[in-house]
């Protein structure tokens, strides 16, 4: 029996000394501030039965570009998942990732993708359907800033092709419908998030330009549409 316990003893003792406490810090942009809630707490709870290491991961949200800089500046990222390739590159560029990071992972390393929507009031007052509707006089828009923001590059690029679906290609007319809709543009936040807040808390503006799992997260919180 002594023996026995001795050995258990032991075998505890070792578990516990093989167990190991793990941070990471995952730097990534506005929108997936709930996602990565969700999905590191269920990550964390996995590791933890197929190794028996705990896990913490710690989250750093902002506008995809800033996200960039800040790691190109030093902070120090365990893992970084941004809005763009092109901010994921210039991280590369500095020696801070492999350059052939996109090949790395299944789907040129990008996991999920989304859609751009409009978020309106409810009754939708200015009867916004389409881009056309966004460069109309006395429509107020929000979408966040695309030097700052990947989402807000997604809108933009959105909306180009929009206008040069409509205009036979033409690059000249798509530079002015894009002129004509940030003209309308009442509050350009520096990522979506702060946007969805100037929107849905602040209320100001007709019709909010996200993606669409951001403008979920607005319609939950206003039952606007």
């Amino acid at each position: 029996m002594n023996k026995w316990g001795v050995g258990l003893t032991l075998l505890l003792a070792s578990t516990s000394v093989l167990a190991k406490d793990i941070q990471l810090l995952n730097v990534s942009y506005d929108p997936t501030r709930e996602l990565y809630d969700q999905y590191n707490k269920a990550f964390s709870a996995h590791w933890k039965q197929e190794t028996g290491d705990n896990v913490v991961i710690r989250q750093s949200h902002g506008g995809s570009g800033k996200q960039a800089t800040s790691v190109i500046n030093g902070i120090e990222a365990d893992v970084v998942t941004l809005a763009l390739a092109y901010d994921v590159d210039a991280i590369a560029e500095r020696g801070r990732i492999d350059k052939n990071w996109i090949k790395r992972l299944p789907d040129n390393s990008a996991p999920y993708t989304s859609t751009i929507v409009f978020l309106v009031r409810k009754g939708n007052p200015k009867q916004i359907h389409d881009w056309n509707d966004l460069v109309k006089p006395g429509v107020s828009v929000i979408t966040p800033n695309p030097k700052s923001s990947g989402g807000a590059r997604w809108n933009y690029l959105a909306a180009w092709g929009y206008a040069l679906h409509h205009n036979n290609n033409d690059q000249a007319k798509a530079q002015d419908f894009v002129k004509a809709l940030f003209k309308n543009v009442e509050v350009l936040d520096s990522g979506a998030r702060g946007s969805t807040n100037t929107f849905v808390e602040r209320g100001i503006g007709d019709v909010l330009i996200a993606w669409g799992e951001r403008s979920a997260v607005g319609d939950e919180r206003t039952g606007q549409r």
